[in-house]
């Protein structure tokens, strides 16, 4: 295996400017959820370049390309990489910044695409020195409800040939590049939206008395609602409820007749996210009534959590070392934010894992969703040999 892994680092090598060039065009030409049409055709195109049989139009934009080792039928694991971009305008001034103004890579989508494809090249030159079947995931619509993967699974992704495995990375600006993170068991949590309207009866501010305060009402329910993380929750079951949007169309001296919220609920168990739903409306409603209003409470559900197979992790884990130093290789915490790839996660055994693309002497530093985020480039030079290599381990184990 050790010529193989060195062969896989050599072509890593002689393509990084190449997958450096994909990141850029991809870069420059973002698509938002469920809109990726140019981005499914280039990366089509790509994979008809590399002579990688692949299937381009599931869930609309979506690509999956097969690399055929020896033995074909032995073993199947699955590679994703995710493809849409943010509704955001860039800030950064680089010679490959957004063509398309108000929406951007900033969530390193571009980097995952170019990555695989890189990923891609490499397991589709060394096919001869594995058994088993790669199959190449590019999902669209990672960012949106219901998310590409769930789509992409209902049409038949996880089927024909059925993978044993799935492996999917994202980029981590807290991480310093050349390094990865992992984390076996629960890792991300699920996410739901949260929208209430809540109802009283307006007038004027300095004659509260005749009026039913929607504002009070909403004030008291936004912090009851904290209870079902702080009170209601099992302390081992991580819980966040958050409002970050709430409507008041009043003015100094006027009470309006109601006011709009929305907000997130996450949580790592399902049974306690089923129960807290019931919870939250119930608790909400009531408290609007007992101050004399009403309270329209929907809860829009999204993604489930995110878990890590602890015994893939774990050779995940070797083969990263093995690959890159052990060193290199650090253990993450638990985080409460979100990931589609979390539908493939309750399919079949996954590893979702942080790449390192942080770069402090180089002022890349720039969290994900923001108008200033960017990579550290010598990234692709890691990321794509080393997901070929993970690739090639889990085939042989």
């Amino acid at each position: 295996m050790s010529q193989l892994q060195d062969k896989i680092k050599k072509i890593a090598e002689s393509m990084h400017s190449d997958i450096v060039q994909i990141r850029r065009h991809l870069h420059q030409n973002p698509e938002l959820s469920y809109e990726e049409v140019e981005t499914g055709k280039f990366v089509a195109e790509r994979l008809t370049e590399y002579g990688i049989e692949h299937q381009h139009g599931i869930a609309d934009n979506g690509v999956v390309g097969l690399i055929k080792g020896k033995n074909p039928n032995k073993k199947i694991l699955a590679l994703r990489a995710d493809m849409d971009a943010l509704p955001i305008l860039e800030a950064n001034d680089v010679p490959y910044k957004s063509k398309n103004e108000g929406v951007m890579h900033a969530c390193g989508h571009d980097a995952h695409t170019s990555s695989l494809l890189g990923t891609a090249h490499i397991l589709n030159q060394v096919k001869d020195q594995f058994e088993g079947t790669i199959k190449l995931i590019f999902q669209p619509a990672e960012e949106r409800f219901p998310g590409g993967a769930s789509i992409m699974i209902k049409e038949g992704v996880l089927k024909n040939p059925a993978p044993t495995g799935i492996i999917g990375q994202h980029v981590h600006p807290p991480l310093e590049v050349g390094k990865i993170g992992l984390k076996p068991g629960m890792y991300m949590a699920s996410a739901d939206e949260l929208f209430m309207t809540v109802k009283g009866r307006g007038g004027h501010g300095a004659l509260p008395q005749d009026c039913i305060d929607p504002v009070v009402i909403t004030a008291h329910i936004i912090t009851a609602l904290q209870q079902i993380s702080s009170r209601k929750s099992n302390p081992t079951i991580p819980t966040v409820v958050t409002f970050g949007k709430v409507i008041a169309q009043g003015a100094t001296n006027i009470i309006p007749n109601e006011v709009y919220l929305e907000g997130t609920f996450r949580t790592m168990n399902e049974e306690w996210r089923a129960e807290a739903h019931i919870q939250m409306k119930k608790m909400a409603e009531m408290m609007a009534e007992s101050m004399g209003g009403t309270c329209d409470f929907f809860i829009k559900k999204g993604y489930p959590f995110l878990i890590n197979d602890e015994a893939m992790t774990h050779k995940v884990r070797q083969h990263a070392e093995a690959y890159m130093g052990a060193e290199n290789v650090v253990d993450l915490p638990i985080r409460m934010t979100a990931e589609d790839f979390s539908y493939y996660s309750h399919e079949v055994p996954g590893v979702f894992y942080r790449l390192g693309t942080g770069n402090v002497a180089k002022g890349i530093t720039s969290p994900v969703h923001t108008t200033t985020f960017d990579i550290d480039e010598d990234a692709l030079r890691l990321s794509t040999g080393l997901m070929a290599w993970m690739a090639v381990c889990e085939l042989a184990g």
